[in-house]
């Protein structure tokens, strides 16, 4: 996970030829990483051009290096978009995943038996699912992603997450300069967006590069990264995964498969949840607030000679949630979506798996931990969208689930997800004994004299159209 939550440094890229290709390119001062962007030489003590602040700046650059940076920060200042520029986010992201990950794994294409083999285990995991779970199928197909290709299909779905943030953080880049300025300073502010937009899309890119070096599907969060209807799993991080589990990879691969499969069946029939998911996160985004007097002082003291001061101002956090009943109210409702998600997944797939996979108990416990010390998932939405999930909400959600298959079967436990005023609350969380004992609430009496309502009405509208004779107003 990227350290600098608003860093502007591209990933450095990878020499073509190998010892030589880095020699040479610390020859040229390229490869600098994130805390120097664009690769601009910092000015040394007594160094050439210490008097002049664009030779100081860009003196050590060869002028290939020099013409590269420019355009990027061409790019950034002209970019007009919206309040991310999704476009160098997508560039990062990808250049992040072509360095690899810590332990030197390159990303590489998918292969026909991997393909094979990833079909083959979300079959196989559909198949075991219908025993636990009243949802039919999901996954109208299932796919082998490469990192680079997770990262294309996730794009959109991060759009989607960010932008409400990110909206905030650009209005109040416009708003650090005093009101009265505000009229004449025009281009400036539009600058300011611009390099906002910018700041975001470099965060963005870096975290999502590195969580694609992460992910073994496309739910890793709870939220439907992917298509709908498309089961995915990357074959090289579940490798990756079960390195050093002692488990057979066979059974890594299975078990993966049911997790993918079920948060697949859950999303595509309940047809509300996407959208509850999706407007909490924007819901708790409106409570956001930043920390524009921070803000304020990190760009009246910026010096373009030492750029990383901005990065290390911002990494110390711009985001505060408000402090009122709403932000709270809105703080609990997207903490709970995602745990009732979360738990709902383990536990089903922990009743699917623990029949037939003996690996099934390890292998849960190892996502669980995975999770619950701030696994890449969860540092990544807390960096980009101000949130911190908090992982115990999971585990009681997963045993609020399991109790409520116990007292009311597969389908009293499954048909909750009708309605999401249905759904347990933060305080069941609290109490899932209380939740799961409390007396059910039958519908049935409401649908029948609902049903006797509308006949009445629909017999005194015939009544209606009728003469005095009960005939009708025929035509004489």
């Amino acid at each position: 996970m990227s350290d600098t939550p608003f860093g502007f440094g591209l990933p450095p890229e990878e020499p073509e030829n190998g010892d030589e290709g880095k020699k040479k390119d610390q020859q040229s001062g390229g490869g600098q990483g994130p805390a120097n962007p664009f690769g601009f030489g910092s000015p040394g003590a007594g160094g050439p051009g210490a008097d002049n602040p664009l030779a100081a700046m860009f003196g050590s650059m060869n002028p290939n290096d020099l013409g590269a940076a420019f355009q990027q920060l061409g790019q950034m200042l002209s970019y007009e978009g919206g309040p991310v520029n999704w476009d160098m986010a997508k560039q990062i992201a990808r250049q992040t995943v072509s360095q690899g990950t810590q332990d030197g794994t390159k990303d590489a294409s998918v292969g026909p038996g991997e393909r094979s083999a990833v079909e083959e285990a979300v079959r196989l995991a559909d198949l075991w699912l219908d025993d636990a779970t009243s949802l039919p199928s999901g996954a109208g197909s299932a796919v082998a992603w490469s990192r680079a290709e997770w990262v294309e299909a996730t794009l959109p779905v991060w759009k989607e997450l960010v932008d409400p943030v990110a909206e905030r953080v650009g209005a109040a880049m416009g708003d650090v300069l005093p009101e009265e300025m505000q009229a004449m300073a025009g281009p400036l502010i539009g600058m300011m967006r611009s390099m906002g937009g910018a700041m975001f899309g470099t965060q963005i890119g870096q975290a999502v590069g590195v969580l694609a070096g992460e992910v073994v599907g496309s739910t890793d969060i709870g939220l439907p990264l992917g298509p709908t209807g498309k089961a995915a799993l990357l074959p090289l991080n579940m490798a990756a995964f079960g390195k050093d589990l002692g488990i057979p990879e066979e059974e890594v691969r299975l078990y993966l498969a049911l997790r993918e499969a079920a948060h697949q069946r859950l999303f595509a029939h309940v047809p509300w949840l996407r959208s509850h998911l999706f407007g909490a996160v924007e819901g708790y985004a409106r409570g956001i607030k930043v920390d524009t007097a921070k803000l304020e002082d990190v760009v009246g003291q910026f010096d373009p000679q030492n750029p990383e001061e901005l990065q290390q101002a911002l990494q110390q956090g711009m985001f505060q949630p408000e402090d009122t009943p709403e932000q709270k109210a809105a703080l609990a409702r997207l903490e709970t979506a995602l745990a009732l998600v979360e738990g709902w997944v383990d536990a089903v797939v922990h009743a699917a798996a623990k029949p037939r996979l003996s690996s099934a108990d390890a292998l849960r416990e190892t996502l669980r931990r995975r999770r619950a010390t701030g696994g890449p998932a969860e540092q990544t939405f807390a960096t980009l969208i101000g949130l911190e999930l908090r992982p115990r909400r999971l585990r009681d959600a997963s045993r609020l689930w399991a109790s409520l298959t116990d007292a009311r079967g597969v389908d009293g436990r499954d048909g909750l997800w009708a309605h999401p005023d249905m759904l347990p609350t933060a305080s069941d969380l609290d109490d899932p004994d209380g939740f799961v004992h409390r007396e059910q609430l039958d519908f049935s009496e409401l649908d029948k004299m609902l049903g006797e309502a509308a006949s009445a009405d629909l017999t005194k509208d015939e009544d209606d159209g009728k003469g005095d004779d009960g005939k009708g107003d025929t035509a004489e």
